[in-house]
């Protein structure tokens, strides 16, 4: 049976839905029947509503995404669903509103299907999702409901979030792709807060041409948000374009040698393919041994802002995870002077990072260290947390597939507001067939 959300952009959806080709009820019921066939193995959501009429309540036809399916990760507020952050403690807790970004995306004429599994308060703890290419894998932790439910075809894309690497690894893991916004991007409001200066929102879809759309309908813009409006708007960087030559960086960063042999190799391979196209001008950029050390700068804000967020919680520490305890305990011993140097830290490793990027228009790295190891297994370091913690935008490409067959994926980034930048070079090198079109499929000897 066709998939229409595996197989079409949510661009390309629009356009038949405005040219009567499909409407957008048959979309929703095939949202429905996906959910049906395949929800039961995979265990992506949290609530869905298989009788939404909200489609049938508006004219949703001239609006930008005209009745498109979508689903949310659980830490976005909504007024239709219960927002339970992935723990028993919040169970059937209704905020009463959506979360900006959803209200954004529903003005525009998407449809919230329901939401997305995640992680204990967005964190770590592994929770009930299936990776669907493998069941003893792990399909990331935290927005893995959101990449498990695009990586199924129950939608053509969800939202999600990153405050380490919760988007680019489940994206990763699960074969799909996954775009962190540059941070202040997208906004916040009505979303879980995990730390101030470290949380993204952000897409897992099936199709790379979706997210540009995703990102003209979510995001800030005007004079009254003064860095997007000035690196952004004012700079017209929204225009579609190809450029005659790309400047592509290739840089390994500090934790290259964690990465399984085979994703070097794969990434090698791509480089040198990049390569022997005329338009695009690769070099390796060195990771500067003088820089500070991202994943201790990450580790410090990460685990004291956890611990004042969630202090409240602590105090039923008997329905809370052991994993999320311990870091909490670990969160009281960091002073406020050890975190606020921290900050300064992040700061200043923000600076000479975008110096260093500055001169190309993109850069290629790796997504995760491996392909989807097993439940019971520690993830490998990866760079993901390094473009978070330095506010700048990454793409993962599900582009490989391990010995094993299993996909993992290739990260673009750039330097902080290059996002149009990069996702005209995402759309041309899929023109160029370099980069797939759609999600890795899942094979059924997996």
């Amino acid at each position: 049976m066709k998939n229409f959300f595996l197989d079409y952009s949510v661009p390309e959806l629009i356009e038949q839905i405005k040219s009567n080709k499909i409407s957008a009820k048959e979309l929703i019921d095939h949202s429905n029947q996906m959910y049906v066939e395949n929800e039961s193995n995979i265990h992506a959501w949290t609530n869905y509503n298989t009788k939404n009429k909200d489609i049938e309540s508006k004219n949703r036809v001239n609006n930008n995404l005209s009745g498109i399916p979508f689903g949310a990760k659980d830490i976005f507020n909504t007024i239709n669903f219960p927002t339970e952050m992935g723990s028993i403690i919040w169970k059937d807790f209704t905020p009463g509103n959506n979360a900006r970004v959803l209200d954004s995306l529903i003005n525009s004429g998407a449809v919230l299907m329901g939401k997305t599994v995640t992680a204990e308060f967005a964190v770590h703890e592994l929770n009930q999702t299936i990776n669907p290419h493998n069941k003893s894998k792990t399909p990331g932790t935290s927005s893995s409901g959101s990449a498990a439910a695009v990586s199924s075809g129950m939608v053509p894309f969800a939202i999600g979030s990153q405050t380490a690497g919760s988007i680019i690894r489940p994206a990763s893991f699960c074969g799909v792709w996954g775009y962190k916004p540059s941070f202040g991007l997208i906004p916040r409001t009505g979303a879980l807060k995990t730390s101030d200066s470290l949380d993204t929102v952000g897409f897992l879809t099936a199709q790379g041409k979706s997210l540009r759309t995703l990102l003209d309908n979510t995001r800030v813009r005007g004079p009254n948000y003064p860095f997007v409006y000035k690196n952004i708007d004012l700079e017209n960087s929204n225009i579609r374009f190809k450029k005659k030559t790309w400047k592509v960086g290739f840089i390994k960063t500090n934790v290259w040698d964690e990465a399984r042999p085979y994703v070097k190799d794969e990434i090698e391979k791509t480089i040198t393919k990049l390569s022997n196209q005329n338009q695009f001008n690769v070099e390796e950029v060195k990771w500067p041994k003088n820089f500070l050390d991202p994943h201790e700068i990450h580790e410090i804000i990460y685990t004291k802002s956890l611990g004042y967020y969630f202090i409240r919680e602590k105090e039923q520490s008997d329905l809370i995870s052991d994993s999320m305890l311990s870091i909490m305990e670990k969160s009281e011993k960091i002073s406020t002077e050890k975190y606020v140097a921290a900050l300064k830290s992040q700061e200043r490793f923000t600076s000479e990072l975008n110096e260093l990027l500055s001169s190309y228009d993109f850069l290629i790295t790796t997504s995760t260290s491996s392909s989807a190891p097993d439940r019971s297994n520690k993830e490998l370091k990866d760079t993901s947390l390094i473009w978070t913690l330095s506010h700048m935008p990454a793409v993962s490409v599900p582009l490989f597939r391990c010995p094993d067959k299993l996909p993992f994926g290739l990260q673009l980034i750039s330097k902080k507001w290059s996002d149009y930048k990069i996702l005209n070079a995402i759309e041309e090198l899929i023109d160029l067939e370099i980069f797939p079109k759609g999600s890795s499929e899942i094979l059924s000897d997996n």
